[in-house]
């Protein structure tokens, strides 16, 4: 699958999902284009969306935890930083 959708990202094989008004239709994906079976008629509303990863590190060398309760914990946020290289 090829990686040409940004800086160190990669599209997740199958994960490509389309529609043409609102109807989801089957694509193939080659070199960063998606294909359709048939042309969409002229006009027709296309929408796509897909799954990527991404490198990521965290952004401190620590996690606040509450542990207010005796069986479970609360990580309220975990900030995370996109590695560029």
């Amino acid at each position: 699958m090829p990686r040409a959708w940004g800086r160190g990202r990669g599209l997740l094989p199958g994960s490509v999902r389309a529609a043409v008004d609102g109807v989801e239709t089957a694509v193939t994906v080659a070199g960063g284009t998606i294909g359709f079976a048939a042309a969409p008629a002229d006009g027709a509303a296309i929408t796509a969306g897909y799954a990527f990863d991404c490198a990521v590190r965290f952004d401190s060398d620590a996690l606040a935890v509450n542990l207010a309760t005796f069986t479970a914990g609360e990580i309220p946020a975990i900030a995370l930083i996109e590695v560029l290289s």
